[in-house]
């Protein structure tokens, strides 16, 4: 699934990002490592914190999350003593 963030033009205007800021990272409860390991974009140079972008990467989280939870651990076979 690939992210992109929105990036507000002056004119009013919308297009997409390169990635999400740090602010807005940190904002959805997020570190730039962390992001990085759920192969979410970050873009350094942007220094605004947009909230749609806030709320689409908290959106991804839920979902990436409820996709991760961990499945039940099978029991190992034992040898059987004889």
């Amino acid at each position: 699934m690939k992210m992109r963030s929105k990036v507000f033009k002056q004119d009013g205007k919308q297009r997409c990002g390169k990635g999400f800021s740090v602010g807005e990272l940190r904002k959805a409860g997020l570190s730039s490592s962390d992001a990085v390991k759920f192969h979410v974009p970050v873009d350094a140079r942007r220094k605004t914190a947009h909230e749609e972008n806030v709320e689409a990467v908290k959106a991804f989280l839920e979902k990436r999350k409820a996709a991760l939870k961990p499945k039940k651990a099978k029991k190992p076979k034992g040898k059987s003593k004889s």
